[in-house]
C-alpha cells in the first residue's frame, strides 16, 4: 500500500503560487515528523519544512531559510492530508518535491532521518 502520495506540481511562472498536497495513510499521518523536501537536478535532497511533535504533544515547525515567508505548511486531519502552499515562487524553487514522514524522537531536518517517502511531484518555475 502506498503510504504517501503527492500531487499538485506543475509548470508556473516566477511570482506564481502553487499548492502541493500529500495524502497519507493513517499510520503514516500520525508520525512524529512530517514535512516536505525537495531535490533539484544534480543537487542533494534538502528540507523545505518540517513539523515535529514533541513528547508533550506540542508541534514545532521549521522552515528552510530559502522559503521562509513564502511557503506555508498545513494539514487537514480529517483527510489525512498535508499541504505546502507555495507563494512568490522563484526559479530556484524548481525541483521534485517530496513529502516525508519519520518516527525519530528528536527534531531533525536531515533527510536520512525520514523513513517514509512519497513518489515526488515536479515543480518547475520558469518564465
Amino acid at each position: 500500500q502506498v503510504q504517501l502520495v503527492e500531487s499538485g506540481g506543475g509548470l508556473v511562472q516566477p511570482g506564481d503560487s502553487l499548492r502541493l498536497s500529500c495524502v497519507a495513510s493513517g499510520r503514516t499521518f500520525s508520525s512524529r515528523m512530517l514535512g516536505w523536501f525537495r531535490q533539484a537536478p544534480g543537487k542533494e535532497r534538502e528540507f523545505v519544512v518540517i513539523q515535529y511533535r514533541n513528547g508533550g504533544g506540542k508541534y514545532l515547525v521549521n522552515y528552510a531559510d530559502s522559503v521562509k515567508g513564502r511557503f506555508t505548511f498545513s494539514r487537514d486531519n480529517a483527510k489525512n492530508t498535508l499541504f505546502l502552499q507555495m507563494n512568490s515562487l522563484k526559479p530556484e524553487d524548481t525541483a521534485v518535491y517530496y513529502c516525508a514522514a519519520g518516527g525519530q524522537d528528536r527534531f531533525s531536518t536531515a533527510w536520512r532521518d525520514y523513513d517514509t517517502w512519497g513518489q515526488g511531484t515536479q515543480v518547475i518555475v520558469s518564465s
